[in-house]
């Protein structure tokens, strides 16, 4: 649909990677951005790996995002002792602040980090790390399995159509969170908000802010 692909297209930062302290893996229901995260620390960008989400809303897991993630990173090759575990979080701002807790009380000053989420949530989890911690002079980057749009969606329509009323929802959240205080402000182009409003008015949906 291109309506969806304008969206996605708009929502990848395109950051290019480089060696940081920490990969901050957020919790999702993409187990694919384990594979991504795994994928870094085998190539040498950082020698731990942060592993933060609870039980979601939507949460398809009898364990925590957290807990899911990290057994998969120790099948892929992943040191156990390499890897940080907040299990509390339940969205992405709090990703965010309990990760920064955590290493707070472990004593660990990371100070820059490789932030791994989908393709489709780089924009959000950039804007809402740029607000929310609380050390501005922390670098960070942002990226998601090397996917394209097409490789990502699968032909199973129930799917496709969750990954559209996300993004619909996420779009919405970069629109109005700044005014929160959640996220920064960022331009959204006139093509995306008119693909955004065509999707809005086909019914996708079901994660607009009350």
């Amino acid at each position: 649909m291109i309506y969806a692909k304008i969206i996605w297209d708009y929502m990848l930062m395109h950051h290019e990677i480089q060696k940081m302290d920490a990969i901050f893996l957020l919790g999702s229901n993409a187990i694919r951005t384990v594979d991504r995260a795994a994928e870094l620390y085998h190539q040498g960008y950082s020698n731990f790996i942060i592993c933060s989400g609870g039980n979601g809303k939507d949460s398809k897991y009898s364990k925590t995002e957290a807990e899911v993630f990290s057994e998969k990173l120790i099948e892929l090759g992943i040191p156990k002792e390499k890897i940080l575990l907040e299990k509390q979080a339940t969205n992405t701002g709090e990703n965010i602040l309990f990760t920064e807790k955590l290493l707070k009380e472990k004593g660990l000053d990371f100070k820059s980090f490789i932030l791994v989420q989908k393709p489709y949530m780089e924009r959000r989890v950039y804007a809402t790390f740029k607000k929310q911690w609380s050390n501005k002079e922390t670098r960070f980057i942002v990226t998601s399995p090397k996917l394209s749009y097409e490789e990502f969606m699968t032909n199973d329509e129930e799917y496709k159509n969750k990954i559209l009323e996300v993004m619909i929802g996420d779009l919405q959240r970069i629109k109005e969170y700044p005014k929160l205080g959640f996220q920064i402000e960022q331009e959204i182009p006139n093509d995306v908000l008119s693909a955004w409003q065509k999707l809005v008015d086909l019914g996708y949906v079901k994660y607009f802010l009350n």
